[in-house]
């Protein structure tokens, strides 16, 4: 299964997000495909996704931060699925040496996505 992060807009107007995958039972209709480079040591201040699209990871490994707080680490190989178009949104920085190597794959807000969250054990 190939992981995948989910992030997405609270109630109160704050990006989370959840680890999980994306299945590969489900076709996902896509409106179109982006490619993008980004040098190693880029940054991106805080932002909402610009519209809800896949992230495809190709090259580089980058630390995205929500507004509490939280981090994820976004490896090659791996899909960031931005679904917080509003609110507070995230920023990322790239780690290490490689450039930012990625794909965006646009769909509206209306489609189903592929993406099954990470079980969590109850406490």
């Amino acid at each position: 299964m190939i992981k995948a992060y989910q992030l997405f807009t609270g109630s109160d107007g704050h990006s989370y997000f959840k680890m999980g995958n994306v299945s590969e039972a489900v076709i996902t209709k896509a409106q179109s495909i982006r490619f993008q480079e980004s040098p190693p040591g880029s940054v991106y201040d805080w932002h909402p996704a610009p519209m809800m699209q896949f992230v495809i990871n190709l090259r580089g490994t980058l630390e995205f931060t929500t507004f509490n707080g939280e981090t994820f680490t976004l490896k090659p190989g791996e899909i960031l699925i931005a679904q917080d178009t509003t609110g507070s949104g995230h920023k990322w920085r790239l780690l290490g040496a490689d450039p930012w190597q990625r794909a965006y794959v646009v769909f509206d807000d209306t489609t189903d996505i592929n993406f099954v969250p990470e079980q969590v054990a109850d406490v």
